[in-house]
């Protein structure tokens, strides 16, 4: 007898004598196996931070990067996750970046930290943050906060000078050794982002669209070509060391309400303090279209959210996402 198998069923057929297709003696009949179209594949896992394929979740590093004009071209922040942009002393702009897919070599050149990058950290769990120094009044929170510190202080054997380039611009890092003082830092994980389609209806085309604080100001130009938002600084093409402009498929311009904190610089101009939680208005630009949206964080240890204006989840492109922390109101240091 042979056993032929229909739709899970086996059923039993006799035959009066062996056939090619009868198994040996001794073995039993094997089950036919699915077509390999027919199999079930198994959904492509995407990283939380970009939406991209990944094999295994790595450590988190926030890094703190001057991005005036002295401090350029910089390095590393093509393999960032995420750049966020966030106000400083004197109407000026300074950059978080979030490396964890990908976690380039160096880094830099690496500044000082401000009150509003513990307020972002612990969305991301306790990843490990670089720095170079920061106020005495502002170390304290720092040793209170949701991350552990790998600044310059703490872990100077992580830090090499540039040459060619003059101090305090020419402070730079290296990952590996960031990460060795961090061996506990978390992973990546859920932060809010979803990536997929944009959606449907209510979107407008734009070529650039420019964002502006009291003393810079970033235009991001779509590249169709590319099938990315070209990035610029006060009307100069923001280049990186490695060579190419910055880009990127999905900005976000996030609105947030900005006021001074207790923290000045040695010139008396206030730090703004940029506040991450609640819920308030953005843009999105992707795919060559600016997007309405709406953004909300719970709580400091939660993410952010970002829906279309009938609630649907706002999807990114998949790929590095720039959040810039902007102002509707400018605050005047």
């Amino acid at each position: 007898m042979i056993m032929i198998w229909l739709t899970g069923a086996a059923v039993v057929v006799p035959v009066a004598a062996c056939s090619s297709s009868e198994p040996a003696p001794g073995k039993a009949p094997q089950a036919a196996t699915l077509a390999p179209e027919a199999q079930e594949q198994e959904p492509v896992k995407t990283h939380p931070f970009t939406g991209m394929p990944y094999e295994s979740l790595k450590p988190v590093v926030a890094v703190k990067i001057e991005n005036t004009a002295a401090g350029k071209p910089q390095l590393g922040l093509k393999s960032a996750d995420i750049v966020y942009v966030e106000q400083v002393e004197a109407g000026l702009t300074r950059l978080m970046a979030i490396f964890s897919s990908k976690i380039p070599p160096k880094v830099g050149p690496v500044r000082s930290a401000r009150i509003s990058d513990l307020h972002i950290a612990p969305q991301f769990g306790k990843p490990a943050f670089a720095y170079s120094g920061a106020q005495s009044k502002l170390l304290p929170y720092i040793a209170e906060a949701s991350l552990f510190d790998v600044g310059d202080t703490r872990n100077p054997g992580a830090y090499y000078r540039e040459p060619g380039r003059s101090a305090p611009y020419n402070l730079f890092a290296r990952t590996k050794k960031l990460l060795s003082a961090a061996p506990k830092a978390s992973k990546a994980k859920d932060i809010g982002f979803t990536f997929g389609d944009p959606p449907a209806e209510g979107g407008v085309e734009r070529k650039s669209y420019t964002v502006r604080w009291p003393a810079a100001r970033f235009t991001f130009t779509w590249s169709q070509a590319k099938e990315q938002w070209m990035i610029a600084q006060d009307g100069k093409k923001d280049m990186a060391a490695e060579g190419g402009q910055l880009s990127a498929p999905t900005v976000v311009i996030q609105y947030t309400k900005t006021e001074r904190s207790e923290f000045h610089d040695s010139n008396d101009s206030y730090t703004p303090l940029v506040h991450t939680t609640g819920k308030g208005s953005a843009i999105v630009l992707r795919d060559g279209k600016a997007y309405k949206a709406k953004w909300e964080r719970e709580s400091e240890d939660g993410g952010t959210t970002f829906t279309t204006e009938s609630g649907e989840p706002m999807n990114f492109a998949p790929g590095q996402v720039w959040v810039a922390l902007a102002s509707r109101k400018p605050v005047i240091p």
